[in-house]
């Protein structure tokens, strides 16, 4: 047996095998996908439950070299890609529909979902152990200071559920902020009735000055646009998707 890596990188190893377990039986096989991708698997605690379930194949992706070794030396059959997920070319994958699963590092949380976001025609389910307060934040509905720009655009896309907290010390070594994880299940829509480079534009700008009014925070994208609308007089966390939709098509049409 291979020694288990040393922890650097930011990384935090799951060492609860029941939080494992939860983990991986929050995949529900939504959209019938037949390949599975665990991001950033260290030592493969959650993988070992993942890779139980013969009716998927199991990709692993890992950056750490030495993690790297230890899960091929550990893992019999398992493919093991050493790089970044967050430049990952998804055409190497052979199934249409796949899965994304995780203790997904802090600090790229939010980018591995905007990845995930790109590759939204293709990942059907994600289940992912981030930052509770991230977790929350995206799972948020509108109304509150936590709802924000992944919230809209994940949301726009997704059906997203928070499903439980985990505690500081279930990891080696804790991290000083509890966990939690959530489930996004791809829902209908396919495409969006706006163009959605403008809708992320807009979603984005109007985040980036929640205090304002939208009327304020968008001006610099209104040009001879009519505000009149009540939706101007909004600020961005009383939008849902649908108002952001039309709001996008008040501005570009």
């Amino acid at each position: 047996m291979t020694v288990k890596p040393k922890k650097h990188l930011g990384q935090h190893f799951l060492k609860d095998e029941s939080i494992c377990l939860n983990i991986a039986n929050a995949l529900t096989n939504h959209g019938c996908y037949k390949e599975i991708i665990e991001v950033g698997p260290g030592t493969g605690a959650l993988t070992k439950f993942i890779v139980e379930n013969k009716r998927f194949k199991t990709t692993v992706v890992e950056v750490d070299r030495e993690s790297v070794i230890y899960l091929n030396s550990n893992f019999e059959g398992l493919e093991v890609l050493e790089e970044d997920f967050l430049h990952m070319d998804f055409s190497r994958f052979k199934s249409e529909k796949l899965a994304v699963i995780g203790n997904f590092p802090y600090n790229i949380s939010s980018q591995i979902l905007f990845k995930v976001l790109e590759e939204k025609d293709r990942v059907t389910e994600v289940v992912g152990m981030l930052q509770k307060e991230v977790a929350e934040r995206i799972a948020e509905p509108p109304g509150t200071k936590r709802y924000g720009i992944l919230s809209v655009l994940l949301q726009a896309f997704y059906d997203i559920e928070y499903l439980f907290t985990v505690n500081e010390d279930v990891f080696d070594p804790p991290p000083k902020v509890k966990s939690g994880v959530i489930r996004l299940i791809r829902n209908d829509v396919k495409k969006l009735p706006c163009d959605e480079k403008d809708f992320k534009r807009v979603v984005k700008m109007a985040f980036n000055q929640r205090r304002k009014t939208l009327r304020n925070s968008l001006k610099q994208l209104l040009g001879d646009v009519d505000t009149s609308a009540t939706i101007f007089k909004e600020r961005p966390e009383q939008l849902g998707v649908e108002q952001f939709i039309e709001l996008t098509k008040r501005i570009f049409g």
